[in-house]
């Protein structure tokens, strides 16, 4: 079993994680509400992504031995100013994960956590991942700018988005 301490730190962690997938569905809500479908899916598949890290999570606690605390998750923003600013706030939003990670890698280390520390390494590398994705497409969104028939392909190129194996 995990100290208390760690246990409460990764349940945290999972509710991070459900407040992201939360967050990225509301993303995609809006984006459909604005007619740019293809974005929605890839928003919807990154909704899906994060779920399924948090089930990630939930399912080492089990395996440890440890308890899963579910908290309330927070109301995820509903409204945005455009396109760019979802996925800027996509970004944002993995650069926190990424520092939430972190904090919690320390944490094990210095708990001398060492199952935990094996599994935070593949969340570390995950997160490098997550946030080189977002901006790349932050960068694509900020060089077309408000081009109608530019955001339009890049909407088109966003729903080839295909959903990857599950978290190992």
């Amino acid at each position: 079993m995990l100290k208390e301490k760690v246990q409460q730190a990764i349940n945290d962690q999972i509710n991070h994680e459900l407040f992201s997938s939360y967050s990225y569905l509301s993303m995609a809500a809006w984006c459909e509400h604005q007619q740019f479908t293809g974005c929605a899916h890839w928003l919807r598949m990154q909704s899906a992504e994060e779920y399924g890290h948090a089930m990630k999570l939930y399912d080492f606690l089990i395996a440890r031995n440890s308890r899963v605390v579910l908290k309330p998750i927070a109301q995820p923003e509903v409204e945005f100013q455009s396109i760019p600013q979802v996925f800027e706030t996509a970004l944002a939003q993995e650069q926190r994960v990424s520092a939430q990670i972190d904090d919690l890698y320390e944490l094990a280390f210095h708990e001398k956590a060492f199952a935990a520390l094996v599994e935070l390494e593949w969340f570390i590398t995950e997160q490098v991942e997550e946030e080189k994705t977002t901006r790349e497409v932050v960068h694509k969104f900020n060089m077309v700018k408000d081009d109608p028939a530019s955001l339009l392909d890049l909407d088109r190129e966003m729903a080839n988005r295909v959903a990857e194996s599950p978290a190992a």
